[in-house]
């Protein structure tokens, strides 16, 4: 199931799709980072000055920050219910641990 969250200025949509924030179907993020400690903080203020939150590239203003974390909650709590999806929460962490480390 995925949840939309914002469509881009470029027709994107960004979505949550179970445990992982997709851009156009496609991986962008595991998780969300605050732009008040992001390394880009003001880059990312000039191009969008209402972003509290950063979804991989994407800037979110705090709603659809909100709307992510409530979409990733209902995704796990999902998860922990169902055995097949248990697997596929190790199968996500290992692909992201293999992220973190340069292996695509």
């Amino acid at each position: 199931m995925a949840t939309l969250i914002k469509t881009t200025q470029d027709g994107r949509r960004l979505e949550v799709i179970g445990l992982a924030i997709c851009l156009d179907g496609k991986l962008e993020a595991f998780e969300l980072i605050e732009v008040a400690g992001h390394p880009n903080q003001r880059a990312i203020l000039q191009v969008a000055p209402d972003a509290t939150h950063m979804a991989g590239r994407v800037p979110l203003a705090r709603a659809e920050a909100e709307r992510v974390v409530a979409a990733l909650r209902e995704a796990e709590t999902q998860i922990l219910a169902d055995p097949a999806a248990i697997n596929e929460r190790f199968r996500i962490a290992a692909m992201r641990k293999a992220r973190e480390q340069g292996i695509e």
